[in-house]
């Protein structure tokens, strides 16, 4: 039995099974599967209907003599410079293993009321070697329907916590708000909000935790009111901004949890007629290059998008050879950019008193 989030599903055969139902060895099973020559017509015979009747799905097998071998990259969307620099770490890692890449966007959960199986088909039908996914929100069922052909695959920052077993590289979110954070407590800040992503988000949960985290190491009480979740995009962190904006106490700093929402929060404060950082810090996540093009240059925590995309592939590819790497969760460090967006806060630089 192989868990899948929360149904439990029955995988296909193993070889060994094939093997005993047909009478032979394991390698000699393996031989029929592999298309070997070297084997007794009756013995083939024999071996072929065992695999029918049981229904054992033939996995496509990365063979490193073969140029190329294929892989799959399923993106979120390809809209956007975060899609790009994931790209960019997956073609790099690619060529140096020799694999050929197929990239596709946006695979849904469901059509319907039946698991997307049209785009997961193609998997099989043109031989990809294995799977990365990003930013992906598989079923149930899709994670079974990819255990039962046996194709090897690695998530990059899922959504959710994938289920036991699955090989997932992402960043270190927690610590990366925790840095954030202390990077506006030690510039003088009391008053610190936060803007997250999507509450059942992964990646979002760890962050504000992280946020949460460094409030209470400074001896800070937290706030419930600044602490606003909206979706990973410039309107919603808009809105949110101006929300806390007409809070009896707004705050004089606040960490927004993507680059792009930051945009949002630079939007809102400029409607207000405030400036950043003069009467609010901005600190974002992510380090897009679109932190670098805004005015005041975004301070924000660096995740490492390219190399996070790069470990998978170096993972997949490890898998793909048959080996089974220790652990499921890879993290990579995020480090705080300094820019111009933060500094202390208004009352502070003043001498007047928080």
């Amino acid at each position: 039995m192989v868990r899948a989030g929360s149904a439990s599903v029955v995988a296909g055969p193993t070889l060994a099974v094939v093997a005993r139902e047909a009478g032979v060895s394991v390698p000699t099973a393996s031989k029929v599967v592999n298309g070997r020559d070297d084997v007794a017509p009756e013995t083939r015979r024999r071996v072929t209907e065992a695999l029918d009747r049981l229904g054992y799905v033939r996995r496509p097998r990365f063979d490193a003599t073969k140029t190329p071998a294929l892989v799959d990259l399923v993106v979120h969307s390809l809209d956007s410079s975060w899609s790009g620099a994931v790209l960019h770490g997956v073609e790099e890692a690619a060529y140096e293993a020799g694999l050929e890449v197929v990239v596709s966007a946006g695979l849904n959960r469901t059509r319907g009321d039946r698991p997307e199986r049209d785009r997961l088909d193609k998997l099989t039908a043109r031989g990809s070697s294995g799977v990365l996914f990003n930013l992906a929100e598989l079923s149930p069922a899709q994670y079974a329907w990819l255990d039962h052909h046996r194709i090897p695959f690695v998530m990059i920052d899922p959504v959710h916590e994938p289920p036991a077993g699955v090989m997932s590289v992402g960043a270190a979110n927690w610590q990366g708000g925790v840095s954030a954070t202390e990077h506006l407590l030690a510039l003088g800040h009391e008053r610190i909000a936060v803007i997250a992503g999507p509450r059942r988000r992964m990646c979002s949960s760890a962050r504000v935790a992280g946020y949460r985290s460094a409030l209470a190491s400074a001896g800070i009480r937290h706030r419930a009111e600044y602490v606003r979740h909206a979706g990973f995009e410039e309107p919603t962190a808009r809105l949110r901004m101006h929300e806390l904006l007409d809070l009896p106490q707004p705050p004089t700093a606040v960490f927004v949890c993507s680059d792009r929402m930051a945009l949002g929060v630079y939007t809102a404060l400029a409607e207000r007629g405030l400036k950043v950082p003069d009467d609010v810090s901005v600190v974002g996540f992510d380090d897009l290059p679109e932190a670098r093009w805004v005015t005041p240059a975004l301070t924000t925590v660096r995740q490492p998008l390219a190399e996070m995309a790069a470990t998978a592939l170096r993972l997949l590819v490890r898998m793909m050879q048959g080996e089974r790497p220790e652990g499921t969760r890879t993290e990579l460090s995020t480090r705080l950019v300094r820019r111009a967006s933060t500094a202390a806060p208004p009352a502070a630089r003043s001498g007047g008193s928080r």
